[in-house]
């Protein structure tokens, strides 16, 4: 029997509430999130992303009859790893012949997740076209029951049977189960559309030092095409290798049930090569979200600022550079820098900083990347230009001595400060003619020097300037003169 008219331009899905599932979630599912920077799934624009990479187990309960059968599994997310989709039965009363996903894409996305299960099919004045399971949703819906099989073109609305209508993807199942009745089930699988990455916030405190006070916070994406309720979530900190690749606006919200407390920080420990983080609580991750959970106690922390003017970079030549216009200088900015010392193991994220004005306002001053820090390492950021801070870079001397093998070079580095208080600069140089080179002479006491670099930290009054002077000699052999 075939009900064939013209296709209806608009679907409404209508979940009646009667009746059992097939195979419904349990109440606990547990994600665990790998690091992702993707700003996909940050985004403040609606839709999946095939970014990001967790690990999903879902405990099922199955609603299996005796013997060999098909059974659907929906509510799972768009963009999941078939290939390493697993389902089990632990207590061995069935075992899975074969299984075939079934994408949730295009119009009829909506339906993939009824398929095998019992629907009623309206028409648009309210009549039932068609009722049984549902075997097929693309050009139309194939629909088996008591007096045969229907294809229904041109329909109103989907009633599901049993009281729910999953979304996403769902996994078809040939099952061979030993008696009749509820069976529980395990289902993995890896996933896309789900991430997680750390967010910082320092806020500067007034002061002649830096003092801060920094929360540490877990940004968690979901764009995976479906909500995870009540789910016990595992943090991954550090960059595993993945071989092969795998809405409605995001919502920045504090997890329901966390605060900074001691008891509901996530706990930390080892992974192997990696760090894991388990938050304390089941969350709520809706689709088409971000969600931000604690990672540490908020802290008061020291910090060093930094006015930076930096030339050259730490790059090692193959033979001494003798051409007179290598490295002349860069730009006038002077950039400010933040470092922090981790009092703990900081997974990789973004570190915003905050000054009070005169009001006593927080004022966004600047956004950096800190990478995977371990506990007592240092971490950096870059705030911004300072303003009132210029610099100027000129060459005042430079000789070659091919004969002795030498080359001698001198620069003049003059800084101007157009604010109202004293600032000190630190002057960061890399003579990078060569390897080996000398300090000949110098304005200033260097503050620091390495093999490939030298620092020097100087005082520029306020509405003034000040000048550094220095020269470097570069030596080679003949040998290393014909690399």
């Amino acid at each position: 029997m075939t009900t064939a008219h013209r296709p209806a331009l608009a679907l409404a899905c209508i979940a009646a509430l009667a009746g059992a599932s097939t195979a419904r979630a349990a109440d606990t599912t547990a994600l665990t999130l790998y690091r992702s920077d993707s700003p996909a799934l940050y985004a403040s624009r609606g839709g999946s992303v095939a970014e990001g990479y967790a690990v999903v187990r879902e405990r099922r309960s199955l609603n299996l009859a005796a013997g060999v059968h098909d059974v659907v599994l929906g509510d799972l997310p768009n963009a999941l790893d078939a290939e390493a989709l697993a389902l089990g039965f632990p207590d061995g009363n069935a075992k899975v012949i074969s299984q075939r996903l079934l994408l949730a894409q295009g119009t009829d996305a909506a339906l993939a997740g009824l398929l095998g299960r019992e629907v009623n099919v309206l028409g648009h004045n309210g009549e039932t076209l068609a009722s049984g399971t549902l075997l097929r949703a693309g050009d139309g819906l194939l629909v088996r029951g008591a007096n045969g099989t229907t294809l229904v073109r041109d329909y109103a609305a989907v009633r599901s049977a049993a009281g729910d209508f999953p979304l996403g993807s769902s996994l078809s199942l040939r099952v061979d189960a030993a008696r009749t009745g509820q069976a529980r089930a395990v289902l993995s699988y890896p996933t896309s559309g789900l991430g997680w990455r750390a967010a910082y916030v320092a806020t500067l405190q007034a002061g002649a030092g830096c003092r801060m006070q920094f929360e540490s916070r877990a940004s968690i994406a979901n764009r995976s095409g479906r909500d995870w309720h009540d789910a016990q979530v595992t943090l991954i900190a550090g960059e595993p290798n993945m071989a092969k690749a795998s809405a409605p606006q995001p919502m920045m919200t504090m997890a329901r049930g966390y605060s900074a407390k001691a008891e509901a920080l996530p706990q930390q420990e080892s992974l192997g090569d990696y760090r894991s983080y388990t938050l304390p609580d089941a969350v709520e991750l809706p689709d088409g979200s971000v969600s931000q959970v604690p990672l540490y106690a908020d802290r008061t922390l020291g910090c060093e600022r930094t006015a930076l003017y930096e030339n050259g970079n730490r790059y090692q030549p193959p033979r001494p550079i003798l051409e007179p216009d290598f490295n002349p200088g860069g730009g006038d900015a002077i950039v400010s820098t933040l470092k922090l010392k981790a009092f703990d193991s900081l997974p990789a994220g973004y570190l915003r900083v905050l000054t009070a004005d005169r009001h006593g306002t927080p004022q966004f001053i600047g956004e950096g990347r800190i990478e995977d820090t371990p506990k007592g390492s240092d971490a950096s950021i870059t705030l911004g230009t300072a303003f009132d801070l210029r610099a100027t870079r000129e060459r005042t001397a430079f000789h070659v001595d091919k004969t002795g093998r030498t080359l001698d070079e001198a620069f003049r580095i003059t800084l101007t400060n157009a604010g109202d208080s004293a600032r000190t600069v630190t002057v960061r140089e890399h003579p990078g003619r060569w390897r080996q080179w000398t300090l000949v002479s110098s304005s200033s006491k260097p503050s620091a020097q390495t093999p490939d670099t030298l620092e020097f930290r100087v005082d520029v009054p306020a509405g003034g300037k000040a000048v550094l002077d220095y020269a470097v000699r570069y030596q080679w052999t003949a040998d290393e003169q014909l690399q």
